[in-house]
């Protein structure tokens, strides 16, 4: 991998030139460094979510998730995001394709459309799906699942039980689930969540 602290791998979502001017950490001059500063950030964001219950089909909640998670590193965090990706909804419909992916899950939830592990799994795929910020949306929609199967009942996911880095093993698995999941076969990303 380059140690341009801006190239992400073929699986990540890259950020524009602009959104890359929002980082706030001046030191970062290596991708090593951008990775550690996340990873501390998104640890915070996680102890700040598992402190006490939250509702996490709350659209209030899942944005103020994403801004504990990634807000000390990146000025756009827990703001959706207001250009193209490489995947993703477009972004003027993110509101709207969250609010309806929501309702999707209570739906679920209510009428026991799925066992509660596929539920909070699907709810995953879904968030990944609307893609809504410019980045972090995996490790976001990762956290935001494992609260949900809390919410549930259920124990977090171990997600495939380690680290989802670029170029790793347990990555290129996950990212063949999703792809799996986005031709409508869950079996991967559910056997991945709870490897």
């Amino acid at each position: 991998m380059s140690d341009d602290p801006f190239q992400a791998d073929d699986a990540a979502t890259p950020l524009t030139p602009e959104e890359r001017l929002d980082l706030k950490l001046s030191y970062v001059a290596l991708r090593r460094e951008l990775n550690e500063a996340e990873a501390l950030n998104v640890l915070a964001g996680e102890r700040w979510a598992l402190s006490r219950k939250r509702d996490a089909l709350n659209e209030v909640f899942l944005r103020r998730l994403h801004l504990r998670m990634f807000g000390d590193v990146w000025r756009w965090a827990g703001k959706y995001r207001t250009s193209a990706r490489n995947l993703g909804v477009d972004h003027w419909t993110i509101e709207v394709a969250l609010r309806q992916a929501l309702d999707d899950v209570r739906y679920w939830v209510e009428h026991r459309t799925y066992a509660p592990d596929e539920i909070a799994v699907r709810f995953h795929h879904k968030l990944v799906a609307i893609h809504p910020y410019p980045n972090g949306n995996g490790r976001w929609s990762r956290l935001a699942a494992d609260l949900f199967a809390l919410q549930l009942g259920q124990e977090r996911f171990t997600w495939g039980r380690g680290s989802i880095v670029a170029a790793s093993e347990i990555r290129l698995a996950y990212v063949r689930a999703l792809k799996a999941a986005d031709a409508g076969d869950m079996t991967l990303l559910l056997a991945f969540a709870r490897a």
